[in-house]
């Protein structure tokens, strides 16, 4: 069962590498343990994933963007930061044109719209249900071996198995790891007021609520708070549920109601320290796991597919060491300052100490009255290409 390229795992940053590489002429395996009946059809697991439009040209690049029903996806046509009561807001918004700054679209989706898209080119072979026990990178290839004692040979291996990812220890890279403390409450409410294509970031004390705008008067709450607090919402009869998140969001939308079901994720940001060694390669969230207030995660593991695919197709050997290198420096210049200022705000915003507060507030202030930042955040929101993010000046 040898292979060009083993991608070990099979969510939507392996998947958009495996399409990315349909008709290069290079065998692709993809190892996932789930079983194919989940990967094939993913449920609903609360995320909507803001897409810049970068990321909705490579997917449309890839074929998956037209399996995405365009009901399901909503357009971002601003976006706010409130802090506690302060009258002030910082918004961004794009400027003439119509254009939004993305569009919402449910993970769930996305992630069939790409294991669709490989599953009809028939070219990636996908192994479900199996886990990679064992791994070993040489300077000549990697070797393999699955938790049913199978092994096979590969030129290339790729691990795209999560922010906490085993493949990545195994091959011996590190991570910065930052917990935060918090863990993520994810849910679909309906509500009395339309949203108007807004979405917004209030950061209260004790805790950040953020409202994403989907189709029709229906939003997706992000509510952070402490783990003990979250155990408590998570345990609320729907109804108890929504009208806590009515108290909490002071009834801007008026009263909510479940439209979904509710979903918690540990919030922790992972960073590893090289994104290429030996044979292999780091992509998705294996790579870079953001913390979501910056809403970038899911947008830069579709970068780095779009950038090793590019190099792997011009390469003589996939798992070459100089394209591989060039890869991790691009991906990291892309990924970097914005991981790093993500983190900063997390931080500040997540400190209810009275210098920070203060801080917030200032930076607040200042932002809604200096145009040139707001210009400047807006352009990096709605992904204006530059040369570190541009994988078309790659050369293997």
């Amino acid at each position: 069962m040898d292979t060009d390229v083993a991608i070990i795992g099979a969510g939507p940053a392996g998947l958009a590498l495996a399409c990315a590489l349909r008709g290069s002429g290079v065998a692709v395996t993809l190892f996932e343990k789930a079983p194919e009946a989940a990967i094939a059809e993913p449920g609903f697991d609360g995320r909507e994933i803001a897409l810049t439009h970068r990321s909705q040209a490579i997917l449309r690049d890839l074929g998956a963007w037209a399996r995405i029903p365009a009901g399901e996806t909503a357009p971002l046509r601003e976006a706010r930061v409130l802090n506690g009561a302060s009258p002030l807001a910082l918004r961004f918004a794009p400027g003439g044109g119509g254009e939004p700054l993305g569009r919402l679209v449910p993970n769930h989706m996305i992630r069939r719209a790409l294991f669709e898209t490989m599953a009809e080119a028939g070219e990636a072979r996908l192994v479900a249900g199996r886990a990679v026990a064992g791994l070993v990178l040489e300077a000549a290839g990697a070797r393999l071996v699955l938790d049913d004692g199978r092994q096979l040979r590969a030129r290339l291996v790729v691990a795209a198995d999560s922010r906490f990812s085993e493949a990545r220890r195994r091959a011996g890279i590190g991570a910065q790891m930052l917990d935060f403390g918090r863990t993520m409450i994810v849910a679909r409410l309906a509500h009395e007021r339309p949203h108007g294509g807004v979405a917004t970031e209030w950061f209260a004390h004790g805790q950040t609520i953020a409202m994403l705008p989907l189709p029709g008067d229906v939003s997706s709450v992000v509510l952070t708070v402490p783990p003990a607090a979250a155990e408590r919402l998570m345990a609320m009869a729907a109804e108890d549920f929504a009208a806590e998140v009515t108290r909490r969001y002071e009834g801007r939308l008026g009263a909510m109601r479940a439209a979904g079901t509710r979903h918690a994720y540990p919030l922790v940001a992972t960073y590893a320290h090289r994104f290429a060694g030996r044979r292999f390669a780091l992509l998705g969230d294996a790579a870079v796991g953001m913390h979501p207030v910056t809403a970038h995660g899911f947008n830069f593991g579709l970068l780095g597919a779009e950038m090793l695919a590019g190099l792997v197709r011009r390469a003589a050997d996939p798992g070459e060491a100089a394209p591989l290198a060039r890869y991790g420096a691009a991906l990291r210049r892309a990924t970097l300052p914005l991981f790093l200022a993500t983190n900063a705000v997390a931080r500040l915003y997540s400190d209810d100490r009275a210098p920070a507060r203060l801080a917030r507030a200032a930076l607040i202030g200042a932002g809604a009255v200096l145009a040139p930042v707001r210009r400047a955040i807006v352009a990096h929101l709605m992904d204006a290409p530059g040369p570190a993010a541009a994988p078309s000046r790659l050369r293997a």
